[in-house]
């Protein structure tokens, strides 16, 4: 069984016009949620035994901050060709994952998160599609297992959406 967790960078900050958006840093909203959003994955029985983030800014502080909240974090690779990658490059990405890791953390950026995302997913509860469906909101988290032994066999509809987390669905 293979399963991706693919997890929106936090929010950015638009304070700095100028600023390359590759190079945009975390906001106040951001450098609040994305810790919040540590904890609980803390909290939860399974963690990835690998991280693979974007090399922009803003998902490489989001990934700081979470693995802040955890005893062990996993490793972690930057990848500049995630950095707005579209749908059709991120599941390519995926199915290059090593085989040895069984649960890998995806840290990116929309569209192309939230688009894999509902590619991937064939079935799971009802509210949490809905909900995942309608808006992939920044620092939010989808889990998507796969009836796999093999990255490169995963395709559209063969995952199922185990959870779909909101930071504002979580205790501060």
């Amino acid at each position: 069984m293979k399963t991706v967790w693919l997890l929106r960078h936090a929010k950015s900050s638009w304070d700095q016009p100028r600023l390359a958006d590759h190079d945009r840093p975390l906001g106040e909203r951001g450098l609040r949620d994305a810790p919040r959003m540590g904890r609980y994955l803390a909290s939860q029985q399974t963690a990835p035994e690998w991280v693979l983030c974007s090399s922009a800014l803003r998902t490489r502080q989001t990934w700081e901050l979470v693995a802040e909240q955890w005893p062990a974090a996993p490793a972690c690779e930057h990848d500049r060709a995630l950095y707005m990658a579209d749908e059709a490059d991120l599941l390519a990405r995926v199915r290059r994952l090593p085989e040895n890791f069984n649960c890998v953390l995806l840290i990116g950026h929309n569209p192309g998160l939230e688009d894999l995302a509902d590619t991937l997913v064939g079935r799971g509860a009802a509210e949490d599609l809905a909900r995942m469906r309608k808006k992939f909101p920044t620092a939010a988290l989808a889990e998507i297992a796969f009836d796999a032994e093999q990255w490169r066999s995963l395709g559209p509809g063969q995952g199922e959406l185990c959870r779909f987390v909101r930071p504002k669905s979580l205790p501060e």
